[in-house]
């Protein structure tokens, strides 16, 4: 479903996911997100620098970033791809673990399984490594990824 409703309209997704991020400025939701892009972009099983880059801008533009300090968002960034550079497992469980302290806020997580699909889409191809990883992401938030179209 998920993945229908963004190929369909992605312009309109994006706008609604502005808005529904724009409800929830709070620190632990920013760094969810992010940790989410961290995962995203070492899907393939490294972070390489033109992922960072690119990820990097994305962030930078993101209108559904846009509400938080830019610097502190590229600053979690930053720190999520460093844990992955030190060792994907730890990564991984760090990431994870950041992701998960959204674990609860239903509305909060449906946000942040959405964003993480929209951004593995982001470049047209979202790949069954990405997808992989959004899967896990939405049941680290105790939401089931059929309901996202994984």
């Amino acid at each position: 479903m998920a993945m229908n409703w963004l190929k369909e309209n992605i312009t309109k997704a994006r706008e609604n996911l502005t808005a529904e991020v724009a409800k929830f400025k709070n620190r632990s939701f920013m760094e969810a997100v992010v940790a989410g892009c961290a995962l995203v972009a070492a899907a393939d099983g490294s972070v390489d620098a033109s992922e960072k880059q690119k990820m990097a801008a994305f962030l930078e533009r993101s209108d559904e970033l846009k509400h938080f300090d830019i610097r502190e968002v590229i600053e979690v960034f930053n720190k999520a791809v460093g844990d992955f550079e030190f060792d994907q497992a730890i990564g991984k469980t760090n990431a994870l673990q950041t992701i998960s302290k959204v674990r609860g806020k239903d509305d909060q997580a449906r946000v942040i399984v959405r964003v993480v699909c929209a951004i593995g889409a982001a470049d047209g191809d979202f790949d069954d490594d990405e997808k992989a990883v959004v899967r896990e992401i939405a049941q680290e938030l105790g939401l089931k990824p059929e309901e996202f179209d994984l």
